[in-house]
């Protein structure tokens, strides 16, 4: 079954006990991770339960199909319903995966986690056509998803928060869930118990994020910057974000830079293009990313998208790590980057 993005999170909460097995998706993967501890804990209490939790990583479910049935049919040492999680898969596991959804095995709840999934995927068609399995679409929360998120994780410490400071938070986190949280809960421990947050507060907290933000990655990889790209790299690799989430935030800045010198080639100015994006480029960006915009050619800017595009499109058919897939292709455009910065000079 297909399940809408406004019913996920009760979905979540309350899985009926009918479906057997759960897809997430989708290019927030820090939401992915969430809810599928969300999914795990309301079968198992104890996240770290050997004997109620099998984890299959995708490749090895692609050698051996036979695995899937086997664990799930599997019985707990200790008794109880167990959890089968299959994480970074693609369409490579669409045939175990789509076996399972029509003759499922045992008792335990499978939870398969994805990047994104276009509508053809095969994988994402066997989850929305089955009866005993759903299919739940995971998004960078925005808007008033990301105003509760914020409200819910700052509302734990009794805190207020100053407007100034909800649009700062609202315009710099929200592209990763898993890193929304954990600047938020930063930002609880810096205020400690009550009071409100002001855009002061906010700043020194969120602000000291900026070396890991997937909005400071995309600036990086533009400005030509290799060695403060490859230091960003490395830290995200340590923080569990994944690959699509990286391109899907870096071609989000290029689309806007693309747009943006859209305009200035007809005719308008600079400062008239940045003011006409939405969201607005954030105050602190703002002269960095006039910068990038005066360096990259509108034609440049279209074929960096379609770079990304195309190393989107490996990380979920070719069987490539998508690690790999996503180093190389942010490389390159920061090679172009430095090159088109020394022309300007």
């Amino acid at each position: 079954m297909k399940i809408s993005a406004g019913k996920a999170a009760s979905f979540v909460a309350s899985p009926p006990e009918a479906v057997r097995a759960i897809l997430l998706y989708g290019p927030d993967m820090g939401l992915v991770r969430e809810r599928a501890g969300l999914l795990t804990k309301s079968i198992v209490e104890d996240l770290k339960d050997p004997f109620r939790i099998a984890e299959i990583p995708a490749n090895d479910l692609r050698e051996d199909a036979a695995r899937l049935s086997d664990e799930a049919a599997a019985i707990a040492f200790t008794g109880g319903r167990r959890v089968v999680r299959i994480r970074d898969a693609t369409d490579t596991v669409a045939s175990p995966l789509t076996d399972f959804c029509d003759n499922p095995t045992g008792d335990a709840l499978v939870i398969v986690e994805a990047s994104n999934l276009s509508p053809r995927s095969k994988l994402r068609k066997a989850f929305e056509g089955a009866e005993c399995a759903a299919a739940i679409p995971c998004y960078a929360d925005e808007g008033r998803a990301l105003r509760d998120v914020i409200s819910e994780s700052l509302g734990q410490s009794n805190m207020r928060v100053s407007a100034d400071a909800m649009a700062f938070l609202l315009e710099n986190l929200g592209s990763d869930r898993m890193v929304s949280r954990s600047e938020l809960e930063k930002l609880r421990l810096y205020m400690g118990e009550g009071g409100e947050v002001s855009l002061e507060d906010a700043i020194a907290c969120i602000g000291d994020s900026a070396s890991m933000t997937l909005d400071d990655i995309a600036f990086a990889a533009a400005a030509g910057n290799i060695d403060r790209l490859t230091h960003l790299m490395d830290r995200a690799r340590r923080e569990g974000l994944a690959a699509i989430s990286i391109l899907r935030a870096v071609a989000r800045h290029f689309q806007r830079l693309h747009l943006a010198s859209g305009s200035v080639d007809e005719g308008k100015s600079v400062d008239v293009a940045l003011k006409s994006l939405r969201p607005p480029v954030f105050f602190k960006q703002a002269d960095l990313f006039r910068g990038q915009l005066r360096m990259w050619p509108t034609n440049r800017l279209g074929l960096a998208l379609t770079a990304l595009s195309e190393a989107e499109v490996q990380c979920k058919t070719t069987g490539m790590p998508a690690d790999t897939v996503c180093d190389q292709t942010l490389l390159r455009l920061g090679a172009i980057g430095r090159a088109l910065g020394n022309t300007r000079r």
